[in-house]
């Protein structure tokens, strides 16, 4: 575990370029909704998805719903690899490996 990111399966990825130019650059609805979003979405991959939603004549709404659900199913899968992990003893073991000896007990 590393930083922020708590327990999660989710893949951490690295960025190339600048991503506060790639944020501006969205549309305003597009960066209203990214800035409230509970996941870590990259800027490129929230264009992807508006623009294909766009291209099939999806409204503004119905776009930003699109991301919403998307978002929802990621987190949904997420919580539940991390249930099965937990409830299997593998993070658990995972996180008592990582403490420093003076906390973990014997």
């Amino acid at each position: 575990m590393s930083g922020n990111l708590g327990a999660t399966t989710l893949k951490r990825r690295r960025r190339s370029g600048d991503p506060m130019r790639a944020f501006d650059a969205l549309p305003r609805p597009l960066r209203r909704w990214l800035a409230g979003a509970a996941l870590p979405w990259s800027p490129a991959s929230c264009r992807r998805v508006w623009d294909r939603a766009r291209r099939k004549g999806l409204s503004t709404q119905d776009t930003l719903q699109l991301l919403s659900r998307a978002e929802m199913n990621t987190l949904a899968r997420d919580r539940q690899h991390t249930i099965i992990h937990i409830s299997s003893g593998t993070l658990a073991s995972q996180m008592h490996s990582s403490l420093p000896s003076s906390h973990a007990r014997n």
